[in-house]
């Protein structure tokens, strides 16, 4: 006997499974999530939620709990690269660089004017609980932690899962439309044949996460990542502090995660008190100093991709559907924005104004750029061998060998200035990781569910650090701040709810009133109005739409829900109601009334 029928069922609560749950409440869509572990994250992992998390977050309605919670901007701004932490050398401790990070701290101008949201840092051991306690809100009874997903079978018209509950050790079946796969790849990859694709055994770390204060010798206010050139130890990777809060952020953090690379083989990475050992000599901690250990966890890193992120009513999204390195931030984010996209595609198909083909295009479009963060999250881990090789540092020196090699930074040597500016050159090669604009937020998608225009195809300035806003179809809205009714809105937030937004020059009345009839005809959710500097519905004040919008006072925009332009005509058409009609009935892959 099936005891539950649920639209959409998800399985998993982390970040992509409860993510899901909260973006089709958002949409009215109902669902139930079932995780067979007993609460959220022990382990700190993933912290960094770039500029497209944190908009779609506000739209669900918690990024003002996780901007209250997270790491200041002040305490953001930069990443830094130390000759350790402490030790008995004089050089211990020594910056050797630093980077802006991410926007550094919401002043770089292209992160302002890319989106009214800062990229945030919040540990997954903190961020977890408040989107659980905000998904329980927008959906109440429906968020069940240690229920385990121990079978599906499906059909045609959908999924039949078995569930059982661990604390009643009882088992029960869940009828659904469609299943969201957010576990991890644990269980629901296996029960439907799909396979994970791509190298292995990249890396091996160990991560310590504890409770010390180290602000004796964490330098920096602004440093949010302290990359730890340990000449002892043979240089990069041979630690990385990342502070955790969960009060205090910067040098004043107390708690910290302390991450160290192991050779893959290396049975020492699996000895608790070998690893300590290790801790504590690669950070110089004096004898007086004990930390209170939380968790050591082993992990190592890969880079593979799901060989399908549909089979037949069942999607793949998160680490069920793509896991790489850490490098960059792009794991969680990811995750986030993959379910993003597919929850919009599922309430349009379910709410019977969209056809399956709509549900197609979450692979056509999540698969390829998940697939490029992957080759940048291992790039970039790569990448940072290039500091060893600026600076001369090799484990296959001895400590006393590297640490000459860092003598021409801090004393006048005859090649002091070629050595300073060849590690110029290896961090400002960090961009790629600590920069990535076009890659965390300028991505673009192309499928049936993009309606050309046929413009010139996009040829980036540089394909990763550099965002350049278009309203070429594919390409993410532009963002800009516009008025009406004596309020000021971020343009973005009109799709907010499953909205699609209709965005037409000063002149182009006759596409918004086309836009209007077909929104009523339909039943579809639309807004729709004229945007510029004067006689327009919504007042361009800073004139940024009016920079990027690449169409004439007669031209229109169409904007999806998910804030991706599907179509564009620079100009005016002699039938913009046909011209609308088309462009939604191949967006929404279906015969528009």
């Amino acid at each position: 006997m099936t005891d539950i029928q649920v639209p959409v069922l998800i399985v998993g609560g982390g970040g992509a499974g409860l993510t899901a749950s909260m973006s089709l409440s958002n949409l009215g869509v109902d669902s139930l999530l079932v995780s067979g572990l007993p609460g959220t994250s022990t382990l700190p992992k993933a912290h960094v939620l770039n500029q497209r998390a944190m908009e779609i977050f506000t739209e669900v309605g918690v990024a003002p709990e996780i901007y209250k919670r997270s790491t200041p901007a002040a305490n953001m701004r930069a990443n830094g690269w130390y000759a350790g932490l402490a030790g008995a050398h004089d050089g211990y401790g020594r910056k050797l660089g630093e980077l802006e990070a991410w926007g550094g701290g919401y002043t770089d101008p292209d992160y302002v004017a890319a989106s009214p949201c800062r990229t945030c840092n919040l540990p997954q051991i903190r961020l977890e609980p408040v989107l659980k306690e905000h998904a329980e809100k927008l959906n109440p009874g429906g968020i069940r932690f240690n229920h385990e997903l121990i079978d599906l079978v499906q059909d045609a018209d959908g999924v039949t899962a078995t569930v059982r509950d661990k604390d009643a050790d009882a088992t029960y079946q869940v009828r659904s439309q469609y299943l969201i796969a957010a576990d991890g790849g644990r269980t629901v990859g296996k029960l439907v044949g799909v396979e994970m694709n791509g190298p292995r055994d990249i890396m091996k770390m160990v991560s310590i996460h504890m409770t010390a204060d180290l602000s004796p010798w964490a330098a920096d206010d602004d440093v949010l990542i302290r990359w730890l050139v340990n000449p002892d130890f043979g240089g990069s990777w041979s630690g990385v502090l990342v502070p955790m809060g969960p009060d205090h952020w910067g040098p004043e953090s107390e708690e910290w995660v302390f991450h160290m690379q192991y050779a893959t083989d290396d049975p020492d990475a699996m000895q608790e008190e070998k690893v300590l050992a290790r801790m504590r000599a690669s950070l110089g901690l004096p004898p007086d100093l004990v930390p209170t250990v939380h968790r050591i966890s082993q992990w190592v890193m890969e880079g593979v991709i799901a060989d399908k992120f549909r089979q037949g009513r069942v999607f793949f999204a998160g680490d069920a559907a793509h896991r790489h390195p850490p490098t960059g931030g792009l794991g969680l984010t990811s995750a986030i924005h993959d379910v993003y996209n597919l929850s919009w595609k599922l309430a349009a198909v379910l709410a019977g104004r969209a056809g399956d083909g709509l549900l197609d295009t979450y692979e056509a479009e999540r698969k390829p750029v998940d697939k490029n963060n992957i080759d940048n999250a291992i790039a970039n881990a790569m990448n940072h061998f290039t500091i060893d090789k600026a600076l001369g540092l090799s484990p296959e020196k001895t400590p006393e060998e590297n640490w000459a090699e860092l003598a021409p930074l801090w004393h006048e040597l005859p090649e002091s200035a070629a050595k300073r500016h060849a590690l110029n050159r290896a961090i400002g090669s960090q961009t790629m990781e600590f920069r990535h604009h076009n890659v965390e937020f300028g991505y673009r998608y192309d499928s049936t569910a993009i309606v050309s225009d046929g413009s010139p195809e996009y040829v980036p300035l540089d394909p990763v650090r550099l965002y350049e806003p278009s309203s070429q179809p594919g390409h993410p809205m532009p963002h800009a701040f516009v008025e009406r009714r004596g309020e000021r809105i971020p343009l973005g937030t009109l799709v907010h709810g499953g909205k699609f937004l209709l965005l037409a020059g000063e002149e182009g009345h006759a596409w918004v009133e086309a836009a209007n009839k077909i929104a009523a005809e339909n039943d579809l959710p639309l807004v729709a109005g004229t945007v510029g500097v004067l006689d327009s519905d919504f007042i361009d004040v800073r004139c940024a739409w009016l920079k990027n919008r690449g169409i004439s006072s007669t031209g229109a925009v169409l904007v999806r829900p998910d804030r991706y332009v599907a179509f564009r005509s620079s100009d005016g058409v002699a039938d913009p109601h046909a011209a609308l009609e088309d462009a939604l009935s191949q967006v929404l892959s279906t015969e528009l009334r």
